[in-house]
């Protein structure tokens, strides 16, 4: 149950994790990820009674290019378990089912973990990289590389389970990760930040006092539009913003 290569060779894996990065290409809102669920799980559906030219391929891919919508990371625990049912001839009805209960948790989870807490996190890391003196390249290689970590891992880990538990995939939602691991992100996110902050500062005012005021205006008016777009923005896009100030300021003549 758990050996993925009696089932599927190699080169379909490979197909399919590839397609797992490229699942928001189609993304519409109407059915909003759901082509690209379908488009990840072709290759493996190819290999369904018949093949591409058979009913069953066909009534496959039009089933899951319907609406979907979940976190695109972890997207690919639906797409692992999808491919299991639909591979183990599971009926579409039960497949449909799981369909509309799986969305729901997998986009919360993932949104939580991802947008509250990986990536404001490395955006932190990566702010204090800068403050300490780092190179822009430099600090957006750092933030790339560490966010690409759980990025990357999620979707190939997702699949990974989602294979091996077919649609009773829901125990594998409760990994610590998914559910201690936003909480932890946000502490370790909040101290992290309370000490980039000061050092970014301290890095831009360097040893005089020229661009004290300066510095000094820029927070008061940042803190204004934060406080301004409390509920209207998410902790992700003030994180970035923040960082991508800081950058651009380190690359200005």
């Amino acid at each position: 149950m758990t050996d993925l290569s009696p089932r599927l060779p190699v080169r379909t894996w490979l197909a399919v994790v590839s397609r797992l990065f490229a699942m928001q290409g189609a993304f519409n809102y109407e059915t909003m990820i759901g082509n690209g669920i379908a488009f990840a799980m072709e290759p493996a559906l190819r290999r369904l009674p018949g093949g591409p030219r058979g009913s069953a391929y066909a009534a496959a891919l039009g089933r899951h290019s319907g609406y979907f919508n979940a976190h695109p990371y972890l997207a690919s625990v639906a797409v692992g378990a999808l491919m299991r049912a639909e591979l183990d001839g599971v009926p579409a009805a039960q497949i449909d089912r799981f369909r509309v209960a799986a969305a729901g948790p997998l986009g919360s989870v993932g949104d939580r973990l991802v947008w509250a807490g990986w990536l404001p996190l490395c955006s932190a890391v990566a702010l204090l990289a800068y403050g300490l003196g780092a190179a822009p390249l430099t600090v957006l290689l750092l933030f790339l590389g560490a966010y690409n970590v759980l990025h990357v891992g999620l979707r190939v880990w997702g699949l990974y389970v989602g294979w091996t538990h077919g649609l009773r995939v829901a125990r594998a939602l409760d990994a610590w990760i998914l559910r201690r691991g936003p909480a932890h992100m946000g502490r370790a996110t909040a101290l992290v930040a309370g000490v980039a902050l000061p050092v970014a500062a301290h890095g831009i005012i360097g040893p005089g006092r020229a661009m004290l005021g300066t510095v000094l205006a820029g927070v008061a008016v940042g803190a204004a539009i934060v406080t301004a777009l409390r509920g209207k923005a998410e902790g992700w896009q003030i994180a970035i913003i923040g960082l991508l100030g800081f950058t651009l300021y380190g690359v200005a003549p």
